[in-house]
């Protein structure tokens, strides 16, 4: 099978289609001249065959004078004696015949018996008749091939001429047609070998032309297969050689072009694939072919053979909405949402065409930009807004209410003047309080706040502040709620970098939190937990617990779980994420963890590095040594 297919390569090959047309001209050239050349050699071995067998003037004259005396009796006798007379070997017979068509004589002594009978020979009776006639016919006797001649003899009286009688030479063309055959011989076997050394020469003539070709197809679909090494070497100055030339320059500018087109693809792949935002490029039928990672991220398709080919009215999920009409024509920018119950996103996405010069559109471009944080910095602005509108108005009505009923005579009642100015410093105490909340979270986002951070013993610092709540609870003589501090910490020696006072406001956000929400005469579980790189310390309350669907939103400004109830304890609901900001300025972190009608638990862990005395032993030892 693989030597059939090389043998079919090599037959539709142009080396052997070169050797091939050259070889049939060269034999059809040869064909023809030969036949040319021995049909001329014919023709004048023929003619000169004919000149060679004709009869001498004074034969003809002869029996001439013969046929046309008057003495018939002695003619055929003369006629013998004139016939004998010609010596010509070349001659196989010669016949007489008079204008009857009766055989007057020949020199054959074997055909001396027809001798008196007449001719049934159209050819001679036309010749006898002057008509149209053969001159020199060819005939075939018995095998053999015989030239005649054919000639009327004329005689010419007082200016009249006559046809007497018809002679006619008769010759064996064999002698003739074997130098024939000789030459055609000699010619055969000279074009036999003029034909081989023609292919002979065909082939390396074909070779000479073909092998520069190979090498330029080698060479092509080395290009077409991305190798331009290498290069064409140039034999000649002809065609085939300026070819060789301009492939070895193409193929350096087809280098140079994919280069430059790779290096380019590498870096629009590098910038595509390093940018926040997606991008997204479609055809004409809005069918994808080029999505980065960013887009395939926020779109949450898995993997890049996952999108190409997919419309872009359906990874963009807007298919119920849009058609590719609207997007190519009236559409600029969508939002997007992307949302799930795990995690917000919403994508805003921008719409550009790919047009060419001529006006015809192939394709769109979506860059895909999140806007989550923005909307969600958007929608806390104006819930912000809305909030502390909402905050500083409750307690602002209230104090003009009351200060307008001074005003209107309550101030004449002391008891009752004394109740509202005490509700109205309650008031403007809570209000003092949310405006200082409100600058520390400025603080906080703007990071300007100051943190002097110092290592201390953590454990100590919250024995130390829990020591001040049993305090309070101690000196109070007839306290609005009683409480229980429990306490699971053990003695370690653990050593956190913080700004102590700010931690301390952490504990007591969380601590008056317990207080508040813990029933009367609860118990309030505090505890620390060594855990390898990080200390965890965690408040547990008896309280009313969080809702589930509250879990997230605790650390949130202004947000309440019981709105009511938390105003009405004089709460602004910026202490949670007061102390989340404080604690991630740490580097730690903190959650909850609720059970509704349980309590719940708000733990702390921060990040420490172990301590080792003998660390500390061997660098005084260092530093003695040193000095």
């Amino acid at each position: 099978m693989q030597s059939s297919r090389k043998w079919r390569r090599f037959f539709s090959s142009i080396h052997f289609k070169i050797a091939l047309v050259f070889t049939l001209t060269l034999i059809v050239t040869l064909e023809l001249v030969g036949a040319f050349f021995v049909r001329q050699l014919e023709q004048q071995s023929l003619a000169s065959f004919r000149d060679q067998i004709a009869l001498p003037a004074y034969v003809d004259d002869s029996l001439t004078q013969q046929l046309a005396s008057n003495s018939q009796s002695k003619v055929n006798q003369n006629v013998h004696t004139i016939l004998n007379s010609t010596n010509n070997a070349a001659i196989s017979e010669v016949q007489v015949f008079d204008t009857a068509g009766v055989l007057r004589g020949t020199d054959d002594v074997n055909n001396q018996d027809k001798i008196g009978q007449k001719t049934t020979d159209k050819n001679i009776k036309a010749a006898i008749d002057g008509n149209k006639y053969r001159k020199n016919p060819i005939v075939t006797n018995n095998g053999t091939r015989y030239q005649l001649v054919v000639k009327p003899l004329v005689s010419t009286v007082n200016g009249e001429s006559n046809v007497v009688g018809v002679v006619i030479v008769r010759a064996s063309l064999e002698s003739v047609y074997d130098n024939l055959t000789k030459i055609s011989y000699i010619y055969f076997a000279s074009l036999v070998f003029a034909v081989v050394l023609g292919i002979i020469m065909a082939i390396f003539i074909s070779r000479s032309i073909t092998r520069p070709i190979a090498e330029i197809s080698a060479r092509t679909a080395k290009i077409a297969q991305g190798d331009y090494s290498g290069g064409i070497v140039v034999r000649t100055n002809d065609e085939i050689g300026k070819l060789a030339q301009d492939v070895n320059v193409l193929a350096e500018r087809i280098e140079e072009t994919t280069n430059s087109m790779d290096f380019e693809r590498r870096r629009l792949d590098s910038v595509l694939e390093h940018m926040t935002d997606g991008v997204i490029a479609t055809d004409r039928r809005g069918n994808i072919n080029i999505i980065n990672i960013a887009a395939l991220r926020m779109t949450g398709i898995p993997e890049n053979k996952a999108a190409n080919g997919r419309s872009i009215l359906d990874v963009l999920r807007i298919a119920n909405q849009y058609s590719l009409r609207d997007l190519l024509d009236n559409r600029h920018e969508l939002l997007l949402d992307f949302s799930t119950d795990e995690h917000p996103l919403m994508i805003r996405a921008y719409f550009s065409l790919i047009e060419r010069s001529s006006g015809f559109i192939s394709g769109l471009v979506i860059v895909l930009h999140d806007v989550t944080e923005q909307q969600r910095t958007e929608r806390e602005r104006r819930q912000f807004v809305s909030n502390v509108s909402h905050e500083l108005r409750t307690p602002l009505t209230s104090v003009k209410s009351y200060v307008d009923a001074l005003q209107d005579g309550a101030v004449d009642d002391p008891e009752v003047a004394h109740s509202f100015l005490h509700v109205a410093q309650d008031e403007t105490t809570r209000m003092i309080h949310m405006i200082n909340d409100l600058l520390e979270l400025s603080r906080m986002d703007s990071g300007t706040m100051k943190i002097e951070e110092e290592y201390i013993n953590i454990a100590e610092l919250f024995n130390y502040i829990l020591d001040r709540f049993d305090m309070i609870i101690a000196n109070d003589d007839k306290p609005e709620k009683y409480y229980t501090i429990k306490r699971m910490i053990p003695k370690l020696q653990i050593w956190v970098e913080i700004d102590t006072s700010k931690f301390t406001q952490v504990i007591d956000n969380i601590m008056n939190n317990a207080i508040k929400y813990s029933p009367d005469g609860g118990v309030i579980t505090a505890r620390l937990e060594d855990r390898d790189s990080e200390v965890v310390l965690s408040i547990t309350d008896q309280g009313l617990g969080i809702p589930k669907a509250n879990m997230k939103q605790i650390f949130d400004r202004f947000f309440r779980v019981d709105k009511a109830r938390s105003r009405a304890q004089g709460g602004t609901g910026l202490g949670l994420a007061i102390s989340k900001e404080i604690i991630e300025r740490f580097g730690g972190r903190v959650w909850v963890e609720s059970t509704e009608g349980e309590g719940s638990t708000f733990s702390i862990a921060l990040p420490y590095e172990p301590y080792d005395e003998l660390d500390d032993e061997w660098d005084d030892g260092a530093w003695d040594e040193e000095e």
